[in-house]
Parts: C-alpha cells; structure tokens; sequence
C-alpha cells in the first residue's frame, strides 16, 4: 500500500496486512454509483473478507496500487470488483481511522469518486456476496436504525455523500 501523511503526500510503501496491523496512514479510494433513478448501488462485502466481512458498503472500494493513481485505481477495481466500468469524477476525500474486533486497523486518506450508470452489475463472487440499489432517504434511515448491517468508512462518509448531493455535484459526473 502507499504510506501517506495527512496531506497525501506518499512517504513509503508497505505490504497491506502489515500496515493495517500496525496502522499507518495509507491511500485509499471509494467509489459510489447512481443509477439514472438517483439509486446508489450497494455491496455486502464477501463472507471470508479479512475485515468488515458480510456488510453492506459503497458500490466499491480498495488501494490503489503503488505507482498508480487513484482515479486509474477506482476504475480498475470497478471492474474487477464489480465487473462494470463507468465514466468516474472526484468528489473528495476524507480521513479516517477504526480499531477492528481483529486488531486490524483501518487509517486512511480515502478519495471519494462518483459515477453514473444503468450498467448491470456482475460481481465477483470472491469479492462480493449481494449487491442492490437503494435511495439515500432510505439507506439514511437503514444506516441510523442499523448501523451494524454497514461498514464503518461507509458510516463515517455517508454525511459527506449527503451534502455532496444535496449541492447538485452529482449531475457534473454525467
């Protein structure tokens, strides 16, 4: 993974499960996707993930690799985790860090991107267990009723994503 300080600016590398045992800051990215309906497409992460296994999150997330940025990155693992491919645009970042029941801990500099797509979603199973649409009303209201049925980065973000809608942001990804 890429070794990043509060500002992004990468420092080093480090082999994944050994930054999320010790904690480092590292970059990340986070794609969220709307269908024509304003729906968001949801994914519940795959039973045998090595955390945050079997909940429901953003249309797709991960790392991008070292070297590579990522934009490229959030297209590229849109593909592969959820065999689609959409025109993408940056929304923002945030950071975050979450102590896990494992003892793995989440610390990243994560970029928010968004897209628009009717696509029909094939997921790779390894990857993902379900995957469905919602309306943000109503994901809201599951993420304050429920918050055990979601990850914590989508938890922490979905505010974010809220306000980012709410001025109008989403119709410059089209």
């Amino acid at each position: 993974l890429i070794l990043v300080d509060d500002t992004d600016t990468a420092w080093g590398k480090m082999e994944k499960m050994e930054v999320h045992r010790l904690g480092l800051m590292h970059r990340a990215f986070s794609v969220f996707i709307f269908n024509s309906q304003g729906e968001l497409l949801l994914q519940q992460r795959a039973e045998d993930k090595y955390h945050s296994a079997g909940l429901w999150t953003n249309t797709c997330c991960s790392h991008p690799r070292f070297g590579e940025e990522a934009d490229f990155a959030a297209y590229r693992r849109l593909e592969e985790e959820m065999g689609m491919a959409c025109k993408l645009s940056y929304g923002f970042n945030f950071v975050y860090k979450v102590n896990f029941e494992n003892g793995l801990i989440e610390n990243e500099f994560d970029h928010v991107f968004f897209g628009i797509s009717d696509e029909i979603a094939a997921p790779d199973p390894s990857e993902v267990k379900d995957w469905k649409y919602m309306k943000m009303d109503a994901l809201v209201s599951d993420v304050e009723t429920n918050p055990h049925l979601y990850t914590e980065w989508l938890k922490l973000c979905l505010g974010k994503v809220v306000e980012f809608l709410k001025n109008g942001r989403l119709s410059s990804v089209e």
